[in-house]
């Protein structure tokens, strides 16, 4: 099988695409045949080296692909069945979706939802997963769509992108913030009512400030998670999954104890597997056709880490798909 191979000889990473032998797949009771991977901000840290993302190699990067069963010894799927799969330290610590095929545990797979193909979901993907649990994050404080306006933060990446179209769908009124103004009508088709620069939320920002926003979610982390908080409204919500930023938070307790403000973290690795058809259930049923057909960058397992730098360089818009076979 075909696959980007990710190697690491004193302290130096390597990376090739290479034919290796399926025998060499790790453990797990389900193979599958992968048709379509994404390429994420996670799996360009890994390709390039950027973060520590990758421990142990040599490893397949890829954190989320679709494809069909291949064989089984998990009951609960049968040969020739679509499957997805996102998270689980897949394409991190045990060998991801950037290859041909893929052995993972049946745990971790989920069944391709009814209304969904492959390539549809790999649009969605490990980025869609995650905006829409941000979303339901924001229902389950109480944010309604008349409650006012909802901040997405580093709108033109595949999270913000998703959020805002689940957002739109759902009734909310969106503001988007981003660093690229050629992205401006993009964002705007999407769903959002207006697009504001990044730079006005890239200072540190005083512990409170006026309240604009009845909820949030922000993939940017560092000065533009702290200024959404101090900007906040009474009883509102932020929901935060993401560091591309900065990792730190320059904040005060004042948005949490004054304010009543809510910061949920979002996590997306781990959900536990019977909750995650649910979810993706909802993010068939509330994405329009046109979704699908908006800022999709298709590319080979070949291109991937031309891709990976050009999505650390911040010169890719959407979700970026790979087409593995």
């Amino acid at each position: 099988m075909k696959a980007l191979l990710l190697k690491q000889q004193q302290n130096q990473l390597s990376t090739s695409i290479e034919e290796v032998d399926a025998s060499h797949l790790p453990v797990g009771d389900v193979t599958v045949d992968i048709h379509w991977s994404t390429l994420n901000y996670k799996d360009a840290l890994a390709i390039t080296g950027k973060g520590k993302i990758v421990r142990q190699f040599p490893m397949i990067p890829g954190i989320d692909f679709s494809g069909i069963v291949h064989s089984t010894e998990d009951p609960r799927f049968h040969i020739g069945q679509h499957v997805l799969l996102t998270g689980w330290g897949v394409g991190e610590n045990h060998w991801g979706g950037l290859a041909e095929q893929a052995r993972v545990s049946g745990e971790w797979l989920t069944p391709l939802p009814a209304g969904l193909d492959s390539r549809q979901a790999m649009i969605i993907g490990t980025a869609g997963f995650t905006a829409m649990l941000c979303v339901i994050a924001l229902e389950q404080g109480d944010v309604k769509p008349e409650s006012g306006d909802v901040i997405v933060t580093g709108a033109s990446g595949g999270v913000g992108s998703t959020a805002i179209a689940l957002l739109s769908q759902l009734g909310y009124s969106v503001v988007a913030v981003s660093g690229r103004q050629e992205n401006h009508e993009y964002l705007l088709s999407l769903g959002a009512k207006k697009v504001l620069p990044r730079h006005e939320f890239s200072q540190p920002p005083r512990p409170l400030e006026k309240q604009l926003w009845a909820g949030a979610i922000d993939t940017v982390g560092g000065n533009v998670l702290a200024t959404i908080l101090a900007q906040t409204h009474y009883n509102g919500t932020v929901a935060a999954c993401g560091l591309a930023g900065n990792a730190n938070l320059p904040t005060t307790v004042m948005p949490f104890i004054l304010r009543n403000v809510r910061l949920q973290g979002i996590e997306s690795v781990t959900v536990p597997s019977v909750k995650r058809p649910a979810v993706w259930q909802r993010l068939q049923k509330l994405l329009p056709a046109s979704f699908y057909q908006q800022a999709t960058t298709e590319i080979t397992l070949e291109q991937t880490v031309e891709y990976a730098n050009k999505l650390i360089a911040n010169q890719v818009t959407g979700r970026t798909l790979v087409r593995v076979r």
